[in-house]
């Protein structure tokens, strides 16, 4: 019989969340997965589905009950997502869960100039007076966001500047969480910068995508102002429009050009670089 602790993974209708838990699927380790709709869940060998939403304390503790180690992907992004993650870190800690990985972001800080790090600088301080272990995974944004960003134009707008941003790829991201939850004695209370292996501008990534696409896409340098203003069309509340100009103003201010090397001393292996990726995605 195994004596590997059981594992939960939530997240595992997402795309960080389902290689975590097909990679470890893959290795033959039984997982339990946590989803809000389990007809959405993946069908994998060694995968028990249960389903429970983060403000639903009374099912996370049920479906957690005898887990040790949870791999937590934060939620999707709400206004009320920091009592979500709350209620979920409190439910975990009572079902008696020991360790959690979680998926925070890069210079997470009550002050953070992204203010969706504002919300994982709150969850990570519930996790630290939850009692259990933690990893942290401070991810940066995503080499996968990038040519989304673009407009039907060819455009990627927003107040970024000649700032940098060492984007991660997904992959790299859920590599990193399955070497942790793999062994995790060795990562508690570690907290681990996922970064690729450059910083680049925004102008760089448009004129790589348009190298490796084949397709022109440029970099448009926005005023803050003119950022608000050309998303106010979409209607969406303050909250959001704020995310989505402090993302390029978070760049602009220089938080997130860092480079670690935390991505290959944590799975053994360097990160994708930009190219690498485009280069792996059609």
């Amino acid at each position: 019989m195994s004596t590997r602790p059981a594992i939960a993974v939530t997240g595992s209708t997402g795309a960080v969340g389902g290689r975590v838990a097909r990679d470890l699927a893959a290795r033959g380790i039984p997982q339990r997965l946590l989803v809000r709709d389990a007809s959405r869940a993946p069908r994998l060998d060694g995968g028990d589905v249960h389903v429970a939403g983060y403000s639903d304390r009374d099912a996370a503790l049920r479906a957690l009950d005898g887990v040790e180690t949870l791999f937590m992907v934060s939620a999707s992004e709400s206004a009320d997502r920091v009592e979500h993650h709350r209620t979920f870190i409190d439910a975990a800690a009572t079902a008696g869960v020991r360790h959690v990985v979680y998926t925070s972001f890069l210079a997470a800080a009550p002050d953070a100039v992204f203010t969706l790090g504002r919300d994982h600088a709150a969850t990570e301080e519930a996790l630290r007076a939850s009692g259990m272990d933690a990893t942290l995974l401070r991810d940066n944004f995503y080499m996968d966001m990038m040519e989304l960003f673009a407009g039907d134009d060819g455009a990627i707008r927003g107040p970024a500047g000649d700032g940098r941003c060492s984007l991660v790829s997904r992959a790299d991201v859920a590599a990193t969480a399955v070497s942790v939850l793999l062994d995790p004695a060795p990562h508690r209370g570690r907290v681990y910068d996922l970064t690729g292996p450059e910083a680049l501008t925004l102008a760089e990534v448009a004129d790589r995508i348009s190298l490796v696409r084949g397709t022109k896409v440029r970099f448009v340098d926005e005023t803050v102002e003119e950022a608000y203003a050309s998303r106010a069309r979409y209607g969406a509340p303050r909250w959001q429009l704020d995310a989505w100009v402090s993302t390029y103003t978070a760049i602009a201010s220089g938080e997130l050009a860092g480079v670690s090397g935390d991505v290959e001393a944590v799975t053994g292996r360097p990160p994708q670089s930009f190219e690498e990726f485009l280069g792996a995605v059609s």
